[in-house]
């Protein structure tokens, strides 16, 4: 089972615009002056991993935190990856005051070198996703389409 955090598990494509954004939110006059650094927590998974996730809050205990099946993730292509803010060291979990306002700060950062925000969907938001798909969509995947640079 594989569950990486690894940036050199991602499509190549994905692979740049994630190194532009840890080296983007590096720089950030916001985060830096509020002690905040950003690590990867997720970012290929292989379907038995996806699975397991999906089973959280199903079949097994937990908090559900996937809505994706294994191959209807994009974790699964090497498409995306989670994030998760530290201040001081400790992680930010809140969403409201200066714990959302990192969120958001991540979030612009993240849009701003090409990624998809999932903390701007309507349905099952996750402030700590990001994606880049080139358009593509898992359909396309599963038939064996892939990502250029």
């Amino acid at each position: 089972m594989i569950d990486s955090r690894d940036l050199n598990d991602l499509s190549p494509a994905a692979r740049k615009r994630a190194q532009a954004f840890f080296a983007a939110c590096a720089a950030d006059p916001y985060l830096l002056s509020n002690g905040i650094t950003v690590i990867a927590t997720s970012t290929y998974r292989d379907f038995e991993a996806q699975d397991a996730i999906y089973a959280r809050g199903r079949t097994s205990p937990g908090k559900v935190v996937t809505k994706a099946k294994a191959g209807d993730s994009w974790h699964n292509w090497g498409c995306a990856f989670d994030v998760l803010p530290l201040r001081c060291g400790k992680p930010v979990w809140g969403t409201t005051g200066t714990d959302g306002e990192a969120w958001r700060r991540l979030g612009e950062i993240g849009e701003a070198c090409g990624l998809e925000w999932a903390g701007r969907w309507t349905t099952f938001r996750e402030l700590a996703h990001f994606q880049y798909t080139a358009g593509l969509t898992l359909a396309d995947f599963k038939a064996g389409k892939t990502m250029m640079a």
